[in-house]
This record gives structure tokens, sequence and C-alpha cells, in this order.
């Protein structure tokens, strides 16, 4: 009865992906690997299997949102929750060796446990970059600028990427509650955009009207670079100043890439990944409730391989993508070969010139089809070789 029951169903949040979304994807793909090539990036793999105590570890995910299995020495492995902590493991143990900067990109499956009640895909593809070892604001704005050209690259109409600073967040979040905890709850609800949550906590502790209102003006610092005047009004620190002015070369840097009608600031930007460490930016499109594509800097995370550099980089979700950018002009360009016994190597034989031309062809022996008409539906066109009790054509 178990067996029954299960034999259609797939384990939680697992997907299957059929010929048509797949013939997309692999599009989509395609022409994003070929523009970020072009900016100079190299792709490279990672195994699906990491260890716990390392990747599965410097990753920033939830422990509970693990895949977690033993081998057989007993050592506990993780599938790999993202792709910028298994890259810091490559780039720490066996690239960065010189202190240069390296531009590396990967395209694969990541894995993240969901619940009963999530709804969400447990195993997802992400195509991005990583820049390793530039500390420099200019390597921020490549990122984004490298980003927003691959969704203009896949044809994807109307999206924003939001920007924001980690550093400043904590830094007036750290002058005004005095401590960790209470500014952890406070991300909590910037990262789940609960602004009314957010609100309502504030009010309820014991604050100034003077912090008070600092803390609920931080929701209101959207938009344009003149945010960045008022950002530096609310922050006395100098990691808050700091923050405020690389936001501000960010943005000039973006203009002369040419993007900045793509973005805007958001000051009250949080992430749940802990190790981002300074600039921030999520990406959305219409039609989609979620971001498509998030990344950021994180100096500190090739530190936990014993390899300190500074670092940036971002990752685009394949299947909101694909959501985002809806209906396409991909066609089923394949075209098939019907044929008798009597004339199999008439159509091997055209089947080969038509394939050497870079076509798509299937070749199909009449008797394995049952219904003609439905069966001519699933192709561009159809060459009939048949014998004398078939028909001869296109």
């Amino acid at each position: 009865m178990a067996k029954k029951l299960f034999m259609f169903e797939k384990p939680l949040g697992m997907r299957d992906t059929l010929p048509f979304l797949y013939e997309l994807k692999k599009q989509v793909r395609s022409v994003m690997a070929e523009e970020i090539e072009r900016w100079g990036y190299e792709f490279i793999e990672t195994p699906t299997l990491e260890y716990y105590e390392t990747v599965g570890a410097a990753s920033a995910i939830a422990d509970h949102r693990l895949f977690k299995l033993l081998d057989q020495q007993g050592h506990t492995l993780v599938l790999r929750p993202d792709m910028t902590a298994p890259i810091a493991r490559v780039a720490a143990s066996r690239l960065y060796e010189d202190g240069n900067p390296l531009r590396l990109a990967y395209n694969a499956n990541v894995f993240r446990a969901q619940q009963r009640e999530g709804g969400r895909p447990a195993e997802f593809e992400q195509i991005g970059v990583e820049l390793i070892g530039d500390g420099t604001v200019t390597a921020d704005a490549e990122v984004i600028s490298l980003m927003v050209a691959l969704l203009k690259r896949v044809g994807l109409g109307r999206f924003s990427v939001a920007i924001g600073h980690i550093g400043y967040v904590n830094a007036l979040f750290l002058e005004i509650l005095g401590n960790e905890e209470r500014a952890s709850v406070l991300r909590r609800f910037l990262y789940e955009k609960n602004y009314v949550g957010y609100r309502e906590h504030v009010k309820s502790w014991p604050l100034s009207s003077i912090d008070q209102k600092r803390l609920l003006d931080l929701l209101s610092l959207r938009g344009g670079t003149d945010v960045i005047e008022q950002a530096k009004t609310l922050v006395t620190s100098e990691e808050g100043q700091r923050a405020s002015d690389e936001l501000a070369a960010l943005m000039a840097a973006l203009r002369t890439y040419g993007v900045a009608e793509a973005v805007k600031l958001d000051m009250a930007l949080v992430s749940h990944m802990s190790y981002y460490t300074g600039i921030l930016f999520e990406v959305y499109a219409e039609q989609v409730g979620f971001p498509i594509g998030n990344g950021g800097r994180y100096d500190d995370l090739l530190a936990k391989f014993s390899r300190p550099a500074p670092a940036t980089g971002f990752g685009l979700r394949v299947d909101r993508l694909i959501e985002a950018i809806g209906e396409t002009d991909v066609r089923d360009d394949i075209e098939c070969i019907v044929f008798s016994q009597e004339r199999l190597a008439e159509a091997v034989e055209l089947a080969e010139a038509k394939r050497a031309e870079g076509k798509r062809v299937v070749l199909q022996h009449i008797a394995g089809i049952r219904d003609i008409d439905a069966y001519s539906q699933r192709y561009r066109s159809i060459v009939y070789l048949l014998g004398r009790s078939g028909r001869d054509g296109q």
C-alpha cells in the first residue's frame, strides 16, 4: 500500500523538469553563461556533497534546512546549500595564492530542506559569479552591472535592484539599542519585510522619542542618491558614515556603467545570509513574489578557510527567473522522419544529412505510432518515407 501511495510522489520540495521547461532553462543558461564569460569570469564546478564542519557551517544557512547524511567513515556531509561557501573553499585552498583578484562563475543546483507547510522548492538552480580578492567599491559595481546585463540579455523586461549596506543597519542599531540581541530582532523583521511588526516592536521599547524616530525613519530611506544624505543624519558612528559614503561611491560607479536606472537604494535592506559584511542587494521582477537573485560583499568568509580575502558576488535563481520571463518565443524546432521498414536506410541517410546541418531530427518507425495526427503535433515538421502501404512526402 505504501509503495502505491508514493509511486508518483516526489520528496518534499523536489520537482520534475519536463521537456519544454528544460529547453527554456537550457537556452537561458546558455545566454547567461556566454555573457558571464564575456566579462572574463571562469566557470568552475564543486561537489554536490560537502563536509558539514566546513562548508555546511560556513554557508550561513540555518542548520534545520541542511540535508545531512553520514559517509562510511562516520563524517557528517551536507548537500551544498549554496555556492558561495564551496567556491570560497576552492579559492582558499587552490586558487587564491598571489593575492590578485579571481573572477569565478558557477551554474549548479543547491539544496535546502523545507518544512511540510513551506511549499517552496528544496532543490533549485543558481547561476552566479564571485569576485574574490578585490575590496574596492568598483568590484561591487562590476558584479551588480553584470547581473543587470544578464537580466537584459535573457529578455527580462521590467526589474529593479534594491541596494543596501548591512554595515549601515548594524551601526544604527548598535548606536540606539546597544546590544546584539535587540538588533537581531529588528533585523529579522526587516528580512521578512514585516514592517508593521518592526514598527510595533520599536514603539514597545523604552526609547527616547528621538531614538524611536531614528529607527522608524530607517524604513523611509528608499530611492535615489538623495537618501544617502538623509541616512547620514541618522547615524553618528564612523562605521555608519563610512557605509553611507560607500553607497554614494557605488551609485556613482553604477552611473558610469550605465545601469543606474535599474537600481534604487533601500537603507533597510538586510539578508538572512549572515556572512554579508557590506554592500548587499536583491533583484525583483514583476509577477514574482520573491527576489529572483541577490548578492553582496562577504569579506570575512574566506578567513574561515584560513585565507582572508575580500569578496563580492551574486546568485540568480533560474526557476524564479523563468517565471519572471513568462511567455517566450522558444519554439520546438525538432523535425521528424517517419519511415517504414523498407526505407530505413534512406531515412537514416536523410537524418544524418540534416543533423550535419545542425538540425534536430527524430527517426520514428511508422509501426511504433498509434495516432499519427496527435504525434505530428509534437514537431515542427514531419517527413514521411513510407512504402506501398503508406504515403510519401512531407
